[in-house]
């Protein structure tokens, strides 16, 4: 296809995509499942493990798909669309986020942080020897420390962006359950990249990457909440017109989301961390409400499900084709489940919580979702993982998030009695 003709299809594209979206969604909610679950769904079953499988000719017309990336194909554009949605959406993430709320439960955020860290991360990295020995999960030019090092990190993520729509779903900003989750998922996650960017710089044989990684984004991190935070509140007021946000005061504040996101994704973390912690820059109050207002829609209904698609694009189920890879993906889901889940509920009892918030924050800390799908997208593009192991991590990452909902509302209880649960302070 040309430029025109990619262009006019990807239109196409969008409608079935949104659609599809919206049907599984529909579906989905009758189990108590967010609509954030059944996009990611969606986004499988639109790849080769479903539609693919069905109507081969119809879903390579509808997603034409170069595996060799010599012709302009759907992910020319779909990839950039997707993360632009991924960026924008944590943006937002990072303006809702409570950090007045995490300082008070900070103690408790770290103890739930640490434990859904390393418990996972041993069981990942003792997978990740298992299949690297036993298996051809990895690519020869995969060595067993990356290996090791890439599971690991991807055992022990969680899903941050999806775990702030489900928070935000069951009416849990604000919670010590919620703030807690969100506070642990931020360090874990953060964690989570540094660990691939010590996989990548192996994998590059370039141990400079990981130092200007690290670095980097604590130096990003100092600088916009240092610098530019106290500057926006200076000039917040010339941003805003008759009590509202300005077209001008919009533009700033894209541009700033843009701006950090290139820099984070320029050094080698993901761009969602540093469209995150700009959001969290931006000065609370109209600038903050509107933008939000502005962005969220177009975040959500729009840009998100495209993310979710072309990562289902990538994902065949189907080569996972004997019981053997099947046990393997087994071992996979119950290590997922006992590292981070029921870790993450001993420390916050541990941390003085209360016995049915620890429950909740268990439950919500084990989804792995949209972050799951982001690092495991990077590991396959990077040839650290085969596309095997992708399937499996992506089964992984579907079970455990869709757990998360009917599991929370078992454990803890339903939307009228959240609030003796939960309490918001």
């Amino acid at each position: 296809m040309n430029n025109v003709q990619l262009a006019i299809h990807f239109f196409l594209q969008i409608a079935v995509i949104l659609l599809f979206c919206r049907v599984v969604g529909a579906i989905a909610a009758r189990f108590g499942q967010p609509q954030v679950v059944a996009e990611m769904i969606a986004g499988v079953l639109l790849g080769p493990s479903l539609f693919g499988l069905l109507a081969p000719a119809w879903q390579q017309w509808l997603f034409p798909w170069d595996a060799t990336q010599t012709l302009r194909d759907t992910q020319s554009y779909l990839f950039p669309a997707s993360q632009l949605g991924l960026a924008l959406y944590m943006f937002v993430v990072g303006m809702e986020f409570r950090v007045d709320i995490l300082r008070k439960h900070l103690r408790s955020s770290i103890a739930v942080s640490l434990a859904g860290m390393v418990a996972p991360f041993v069981l990942g990295a003792g997978l990740g020897w298992v299949f690297f020995h036993h298996t051809k999960l990895f690519p020869e030019k995969t060595n067993l420390a990356e290996a090791m090092l890439f599971l690991g990190a991807s055992m022990c993520i969680t899903a941050f962006p999806m775990l702030a729509r489900i928070i935000h779903f069951k009416k849990l900003a604000g919670t010590t359950m919620g703030t807690v989750a969100l506070g642990a998922g931020a360090i874990d996650d953060a964690t989570a990249w540094c660990l691939l960017a010590v996989v990548l710089a192996s994998f590059d044989n370039n141990r400079s990457h990981a130092i200007l990684n690290m670095g980097g984004g604590l130096g990003y991190v100092a600088v916009t909440l240092g610098v530019v935070r106290p500057s926006l509140g200076r000039f917040q007021k010339w941003l805003q017109r008759d009590g509202a946000l300005s077209e001008s005061g919009l533009v700033v504040g894209i541009a700033l989301m843009s701006l950090g996101a290139w820099f984070t994704d320029l050094i080698g973390l993901h761009a969602v961390f540093g469209a995150f912690v700009m959001g969290a820059a931006i000065p609370r109050g109209v600038f903050a409400r509107d933008l939000i207002d502005r962005i969220q829609p177009l975040a959500v209904a729009l840009l998100l499900p495209l993310f979710f698609t072309y990562s289902g694009l990538n994902t065949k189920i189907g080569l996972l084709n004997s019981v053997f890879l099947w046990g393997m993906c087994a071992a996979v889901l119950v290590a997922a489940i006992l590292g981070k889940g029921v870790a993450c509920y001993l420390a916050a009892r541990w941390a003085g919580i209360s016995n049915r918030e620890a429950l909740g924050i268990g439950t919500l800390m084990n989804a792995r979702g949209l972050m799951e799908l982001i690092i495991i997208n990077i590991g396959l593009q990077r040839g650290i993982i085969t596309e095997g192991l992708f399937a499996t991590l992506v089964i992984m990452a579907v079970i455990t998030t869709l757990m998360t909902s009917p599991i929370f509302e078992k454990l803890v209880g339903t939307a009228k009695d959240k609030s003796d649960v939960s309490r918001r302070v």
